[in-house]
């Protein structure tokens, strides 16, 4: 693949993940990352993502910053943070195919048990938060998969399609920072990441403004499917790929 060709599809990959992101609130990492890896190969994809993937939550967050549940995102961004070291000791110690697997499962069950409206539990408490923020830390520690949990959580509270896409955004942006700069330390960022990520900044831009004006438009109920849905599809990504 020459060098045009290339930067054309990192582009289109880039624009399709940060739309699906700016309209869900999440998924945008799990549809880039095997792309990109494909295109331009893991060292450069994994760096690429994480800057593509702050700089979509910043876009979504300077719109929408009012709609996030921040007793909600300040709890799971703690939590998760106390989690992660328990993820990298995981990592060493457990398959990981194995707790991609189970993790797989949970959200294949979850989004096919709401898909077809069996009555499942409702989170009332705020306090749940710390749970399902420490479980996403430890996936993410370990498996860098700490979405999930969060989603989950976000559909349990029963949030509008405004507060969940805004509030997952704002628990995602201060952990994918501390991400950065772990991989800034660890001298990831080349001239050619920097250079995809320059020429990215447009294509972010204008799928943000896309997956907002696409998220306005969600009834809830109709949201709720669209994210149990895709819920189903991250377990099967998961399955697959693990």
């Amino acid at each position: 693949m020459d060098p045009l060709t290339r930067t054309i599809v990192v582009l289109i990959i880039l624009f399709l993940a940060a739309f699906t992101g700016s309209a869900f609130g999440f998924g945008d990492a799990l549809l880039a990352m095997p792309l990109l890896t494909l295109a331009v190969g893991l060292p450069t994809a994994v760096p690429l993502v994480r800057l593509a993937g702050s700089t979509m939550s910043i876009g979504v967050l300077i719109g929408a910053w009012r709609q996030v549940d921040i007793h909600a995102a300040w709890r799971l961004v703690v939590a998760s943070i106390v989690g992660v070291p328990l993820g990298v000791i995981l990592l060493q110690l457990a398959p990981t195919g194995v707790v991609t697997a189970i993790l797989a499962v949970v959200l294949i069950a979850y989004g096919i048990a709401n898909l077809t409206t069996l009555p499942l539990p409702t989170l009332g408490s705020e306090r749940t938060s710390y749970i399902f923020g420490f479980v996403a830390g430890i996936l993410g520690g370990a498996y860098n998969t700490n979405g999930p949990p969060i989603v989950m959580y976000g559909v349990m509270r029963g949030w509008s399609p405004k507060r969940f896409r805004a509030t997952l955004q704002g628990y995602f942006l201060p952990t994918g920072f501390a991400v950065l700069a772990g991989q800034a330390l660890a001298g990831l960022y080349t001239r050619e990441i920097w250079q995809l990520y320059a020429y990215s900044l447009p294509v972010i831009g204008a799928a943000v403004l896309v997956g907002g004006w696409m998220n306005r438009r969600f009834e809830a109920q109709q949201f709720e499917r669209l994210v149990y849905a895709l819920l189903v599809a991250i377990g099967v990504v998961l399955l697959i790929s693990g």
